[in-house]
């Protein structure tokens, strides 16, 4: 069965001088206002659906990362992913570059990189995304 999680947006007014607020309403951690300004020019305290696309797919890429690990029987000190999502008014949403960093002891570069490719096209929100023809991996591993 699958796992439903829920958010909703009100918007008010029209498009370049209108604003709304996104709720998450499943975890109920918050309520988060939007606008097209915070989404194509200065967030300025705002968020954008890109920065919510950029949350969702650091954390399941960090997930999906530590799964293939633990596949491998590795357990990771620490992962961190960022996520930077582009975004051109007109064309849409046109790249995405992961950046992994990540220290997992008694792993070699060689594996490291495999299990971040695999990782980021087994990542479901990678999958969903992708229609986006651009979505980049830089992984270090550190030490």
């Amino acid at each position: 069965m699958a796992t439903v999680r829920s958010a909703h947006t009100v918007w008010s007014g029209d498009l370049p001088s209108g604003s709304g607020q996104v709720s998450l309403d499943t975890s109920g951690l918050g309520t988060y206002d939007v606008t097209w300004k915070a989404r194509a020019e200065q967030a300025e305290g705002k968020t954008s659906p890109e920065e919510l696309i950029a949350a969702a797919h650091s954390a399941c890429f960090s997930m999906a990362f530590s799964h293939a690990l633990g596949e491998e029987g590795k357990t990771p000190d620490r992962v961190e992913t960022k996520a930077e999502v582009d975004f051109e008014p007109g064309v849409g949403i046109t790249a995405i570059r992961l950046t992994l960093k990540a220290s997992v002891p008694d792993l070699s570069e060689e594996d490291f990189q495999r299990l971040a490719d695999e990782a980021k096209t087994g990542c479901p929100v990678s999958q969903a995304l992708a229609g986006v023809k651009d979505i980049s991996l830089e992984a270090t591993l550190e030490s």
